[in-house]
């Protein structure tokens, strides 16, 4: 058995995404007999309660995030749990923290989105973005084990279950499911509802998804308690592949949700919500099971209401772009790769 460190944070500002992905591989990694600890700066209660119900450990490491401290305290927890290797997740890391973090002598996992040039001293690279392959990881990180594309999409377990059942017809799935990601910082989920339950289509129900880690979390299920029966808010779902099965139409935040989605073969309206989700959101556009709004330049409630409503009606789009999603190259194994790519990655640069 081997530790591993997953170093990632969370909060309603930066979301939710990258422990919930560093989540997926710790799954498959204790199927394999192995053992995870989870370390972050910050945090939200809504994730150290999943963490916790999952029966991960948990490790406060001292701030801010990517400085001195942060470093020190990461490097500390390495050599005091006996890791044999880390995960780090996040966009505060600059190149001093990850050259740090690999001269610890130990495998090193990063997982990139931007693809920007900057160096990530790591043995092993997850970008499951479509795109990916065309992004300069060989100077990003030279001799690196490249795992690009979405056949190393992280799912979580009860997606990958979800994903291996039987999928209904876009005609036998009544919902439009509303997910801004765990934190939603835009704020988008109660204007969009409130405005899609305004002009909701007869037999159309609405499900909004909260986050556990949104600040409007309690807000939110208060707005759907004052609308009908067609219409329902799910704070913190602990059945979130069995929700998404039933959709008919997503309309969700472009970020790892994508993947979620995708194996689930549910048509999307992705909603651009930050930099990051940008080329992976238009890239996955062109592939033909999702369309793409950009709400990073103001009010974009309106243009993804006329974008959902023009979906919903289009029956037979919706199947066409059900159909797109499952040809994909997206089993729902992603998790299980990554698991095994970062024990038998080759170490580079390592210093004891």
């Amino acid at each position: 058995m081997a530790i591993i460190l997953a170093r990632a944070d969370a909060s309603p500002a930066i979301g939710t995404g990258h422990v919930m992905r560093c989540l997926a591989v710790a799954e498959a990694l204790r199927d394999d007999g192995h053992e995870v600890v989870f370390a972050a700066v910050e945090s939200t209660p809504a994730i150290d309660r999943r963490l916790d119900s999952e029966g991960f450990r948990r490790i406060a490491i001292a701030g801010p995030v990517g400085e001195a401290a942060d470093l020190a305290a990461t490097r500390s927890a390495l050599r005091r749990e006996h890791c044999a290797a880390v995960m780090l997740d996040g966009y505060r890391f600059g190149e001093a923290y990850r050259a740090g973090v690999q001269a610890a002598g130990l495998r090193v996992l990063a997982w990139d989105d931007l693809g920007d040039g900057t160096p990530l001293h790591a043995d092993a690279v997850v970008n499951a973005a479509p795109q990916a392959h065309r992004l300069p990881y060989d100077r990003m990180a030279p001799g690196a084990l490249l795992l690009l594309g979405p056949g190393y999409a992280p799912l979580r377990r009860e997606v990958r279950l979800a994903a291996r059942a039987g999928r209904a017809g876009i005609a036998e799935r009544p919902v439009l499911l509303l997910t801004f990601g765990g934190s939603d910082p835009l704020g988008l989920t109660g204007p969009v509802l409130a405005a899609l339950e305004a002009v909701r289509p007869e037999g159309c129900r609405l499900v909004a998804v909260v986050g556990g880690s949104n600040p409007r979390a309690a807000e939110l299920a208060a707005l759907g308690d004052t609308f009908g029966s067609g219409v329902a808010v799910h704070v913190d779902c602990p059945r979130m592949g069995a929700v998404m099965a039933e959709a008919g139409l997503a309309v969700s935040a472009g970020g790892g949700t994508m993947g979620e989605l995708a194996a689930l073969a549910v048509p999307t309206l992705l909603v651009v919500t930050a930099d990051n989700q940008a080329a992976a959101s238009a890239e996955a556009a062109t592939l033909g099971w999702c369309e793409a709004v950009d709400a990073r330049a103001g009010d974009a409630v309106p243009a993804i209401v006329t974008a959902a409503l023009a979906l919903w009606k289009d029956g037979k789009r919706r199947e066409r772009m059900a159909g797109a999603a499952a040809a994909l190259p997206l089993d729902g194994e992603g998790a299980g790769r990554i698991a095994r790519a970062l024990m038998t990655a080759r170490l580079h640069h390592a210093h004891p």
